[in-house]
């Protein structure tokens, strides 16, 4: 993937991804945003996978991607931001958030959410939740990605949009 032009300053990860459409999907979110997205291992499936590969359409190139081993590998590698962790289990907004460049957003897997050892990783800021109707489990994982990065790219004024 290749380097985006000044958009949104934050960083997207995906712990653990295992649906590759979602992914798909982020990459082409993050092309219209420029923000950073990262996928911590292990994948459940192959990065040149079809599915993967068409709802991502043309921006792979315009996005900025970068896979790490793990979750601890992603989080040594980024810079000492505040994390956010996104769970239904918190009780802050992710609009509660007064968002700052380089802060990382932290989705966990589609099926489980983020699992205890990351909700209680010593680098989580804050846990935060997107706010739905109740008997709901979850957003799908690249819809959730996409309404909190525009919240904060929103927030910092959209920097590069137009």
């Amino acid at each position: 993937m290749s380097e985006s032009p000044r958009g949104c300053p934050i960083h997207i990860v995906f712990d653990q991804p295992c649906i590759p459409p979602n992914t798909g999907n982020a990459i082409r979110m993050c092309a219209g945003t420029g923000a950073h997205l990262h996928l911590a291992g292990p994948l459940g499936f192959n990065l040149e996978e079809r599915n993967l590969r068409r709802a991502g359409l043309d921006y792979h190139d315009l996005a900025t991607m970068t896979v790490h081993k793990n979750l601890e590998a992603c989080l040594a590698a980024l810079p000492a931001s505040r994390v956010f962790a996104f769970t239904s289990g918190a009780s802050a907004f992710h609009t509660d958030v007064r968002w700052q460049d380089g802060d990382v957003l932290l989705f966990g897997t589609e099926p489980t959410g983020l699992d205890a050892a990351a909700l209680a990783h010593p680098r989580i800021t804050q846990h935060v939740r997107i706010p739905m109707l109740p008997a709901r489990r979850s957003m799908n994982l690249s819809n959730a990605a996409a309404v909190a990065c525009y919240e904060a790219w929103r927030q910092l004024g959209f920097p590069g949009g137009v």
